[in-house]
């Protein structure tokens, strides 16, 4: 016990010196060493594994034989931070004490006391997750001081639970809830984030540091939060996974906020099988239902099969031709695996539209006030919005801050005819789900979960009128996205949606799909996309 815990110390004070810097700046990692250049740098080879490809109980076998450590593995993640990100600026900041942590878990692995799966797996969190020991931003520089006083309650599962906390993310800033036409993807503390695939392509918002790093493979895992397509949509548009929970499996406590009514955190990752175990940490329990509901862990080690599935694809032609082509060539295989996939639309989706946003500014004034009360600087939204006016920084890419200023004037939400707004929301929600799943049978709704990416440009903003997220997203229900192919050098992912607590049905259909479909492939971080794979 002595000597192996001496052992772990020794390798700390080797190795931490080579990586750790103070907190706060962007991007720390080591140095090349003998032997080292800028292509080992960027490998995603280490030990053998190809970070690319290797899932989480791969790791997790190779560090219980000892043939991997935790130690090495964050290590090449950093060095691959270093090398990488700078090309698509992912990555806001890294951990001083990664590598500590990493070499924790070694000696749990080396004393048969691993704490799960997460153990060792270095894991980036979005920056509007609190954590106590570097700063969380949103992306705003009013929020750059001081590290909030706690870690979020996910944060208090993953350290549990002995996973990595690598650094945090890049994001849109404010979660896309401040402009009216935003650059997803941007913020002021940041910068611009760009799609690894094409470099001048938008990695789409508001989770898309957490996006572009798993698919530029800085990290094995990342955590990103939604409250309407801030997951699915990066997670398609970068070619990975990503997991909208139900409302209320993943606590929201410490996390900056935007509606109460439709926010939550979910795991992203570059397979279902890595998304589905970390989402097992992060609800704090194997399963999202009580009583005999599936296994998280089932879910993920054992993918269930198409044959007998029924499968609603909501087509979306407003998407483009390419993207509906890709639908009829998915629905083709899918089909081929023994699927029965029917074509449906959903009702209510017009109401919807005109009912969210009203909501949600009144939620966000609400929720955002009562998140800056606990943090230094403004301490309410009036506050905010005057130091976005005496912070040129804060102007750079788009100046506007007209969600701001109309959730400032918005009605509270107790007043009735907000209260209206919203229960007509979550019960039109709710039933364009439930009918369609009921009328036809089915398993899951499919339908595309972006178009391919556009030029990124502060002076136009985002083209992002993406309506598939918005279904689930009101009503609280899980949604999925998986790469389902590419339009030109673009990815495209496939969003499949189901009812309330079916987070890991959902989990099992996208592990088969994502099985059958095989459409994951590594970012070529081209300059800029060749013609006809522009959108």
């Amino acid at each position: 016990m002595k000597k192996r815990s001496m052992a772990a110390l020794t390798a700390i004070l080797v190795v931490v010196p080579l990586v750790a810097a103070a907190p706060g700046q962007r991007v720390q990692a080591a140095e090349p060493g003998p032997g080292d250049s800028a292509r080992s740098a960027e490998s995603t080879l280490v030990r053998g594994v190809d970070l690319d490809t290797v899932t989480i109980p791969e790791l997790q076998a190779r560090m219980n034989r000892g043939s991997l450590s935790s130690l090495r593995l964050t290590l090449a993640y950093l060095r691959r931070i270093k090398a990488v990100d700078p090309k698509i600026n992912a990555v806001l900041r890294t951990s001083p004490t990664a590598l500590r942590q990493a070499a924790a878990s070694d000696l749990r692995h080396r004393l048969g006391k691993s704490r799960g799966p997460l153990d060792g797996i270095p894991v980036l969190l979005k920056d509007n997750v609190n954590t106590r020991d570097m700063p969380t931003t949103a992306g705003s520089l009013a929020l750059a001081g001081s590290p909030p006083a706690d870690d979020a309650d996910l944060v208090k599962k993953l350290r549990a639970a002995g996973a990595v906390i690598l650094g945090k993310a890049n994001l849109s800033e404010w979660a896309n809830f401040r402009a009216a036409k935003p650059t997803s993807g941007w913020s002021a503390v940041g910068g611009q984030t760009n799609n690894p695939y094409v470099l001048d392509r938008n990695p789409c918002g508001s989770s898309s540091g957490s996006a572009a790093a798993l698919a530029a493979s800085l990290a094995q895992v990342a955590i990103g939060t939604e409250t309407d397509g801030s997951i699915v949509c990066p997670a398609g548009m970068n070619g990975v996974v990503g997991l909208k929970p139900s409302l209320g499996v993943v606590s929201q406590s410490g996390v900056v906020p935007i509606s109460a009514e439709q926010d939550t955190a979910g795991p992203m990752a570059r397979n279902v099988i890595d998304t589905a175990l970390t989402l097992s940490v992060l609800s704090g329990r194997d399963t999202v239902r009580d009583g005999d509901g599936p296994s998280l862990t089932d879910a993920a080690g054992r993918p269930g099969t198409l044959r007998g599935k029924r499968i609603g694809l909501w087509r979306l032609p407003s998407l483009g031709t390419e993207v509906d082509a890709l639908m009829t060539r998915t629905a083709e295989r899918l089909t081929a695996a023994g699927a029965e996939v029917v074509e449906v639309s959903m009702p209510y989706q017009e109401r919807l539209g005109e009912l969210e946003f009203p909501a949600l500014l009144s939620e966000f004034h609400r929720d955002i006030d009562a998140y800056l009360a606990t943090r230094g600087g403004p301490r309410n939204l009036a506050e905010l919005i005057e130091f976005n006016r005496t912070h040129p920084e804060e102007q750079t890419c788009f100046a506007g801050q007209e969600l701001f200023e109309q959730a400032l004037a918005a009605p509270p939400t107790t007043d009735p005819e907000y209260l209206a707004m919203r229960a007509e929301l979550t019960d039109l929600s709710r039933r364009s789900i439930d009918e369609v799943m009921a009328a036809h049978d089915l398993d899951a709704i499919a339908s595309p979960a972006n178009p391919p990416a556009w030029t990124t440009d502060c002076a136009r903003g985002d083209n992002d009128v993406i309506p598939s997220s918005t279904p689930a997203a009101v009503a609280g229900y899980p949604s999925l996205s998986v790469p389902a192919g590419f339009v030109g050098e673009l990815p495209v992912g496939l969003l499949l949606m189901a009812g309330d607590r079916q987070d890991a049905e959902l989990l099992s259909l996208g592990a088969a799909v994502e099985h059958r479909l095989g459409a994951w492939r590594a970012p070529g971080y081209l300059p800029s996309a060749p013609s006809g794979a522009s959108h």
